[in-house]
């Protein structure tokens, strides 16, 4: 059984700053990928960021620049620092895992950012 607990969201300021945290706990194989999704009402749940276990980054074109991500392989982490943050960031986000092939999800955190 795989868990994923996301937290740290809420409301910012446009320009504002927001780290996410998520903890994964289970079988967790060592070679897998984590991240983040994001998904605004009424629209998909798009992809934000991504790190391999080997380190390989993949960040959206909406967000480069203004998102880092990073994990502890140790303790299977994944971070989101948010800086810049812009209204249209506004959404749930959800930490993501594939582990042996297979998709998790966090239960999602609720970024608002609104003046």
């Amino acid at each position: 059984q795989v868990q994923l607990v996301d937290s740290g969201g809420g409301l910012v300021q446009p320009g504002g700053s927001l780290r996410l945290s998520c903890a994964a706990s289970g079988n967790i194989f060592r070679i897998n990928t984590m991240g983040w999704y994001r998904q605004a009402p009424g629209k998909q749940r798009d992809p934000v960021a991504t790190i391999t276990s080997l380190g390989s980054l993949n960040y959206a074109n909406s967000v480069k620049g203004r998102f880092t991500i990073s994990r502890d392989n140790a303790n299977n982490t994944v971070h989101l620092q948010m800086n810049g943050l812009k209204p249209e960031d506004t959404a749930v986000y959800y930490c993501y895992l594939n582990n042996w092939a297979r998709d998790y999800w966090g239960q999602g955190t609720q970024v608002t950012v609104s003046s």
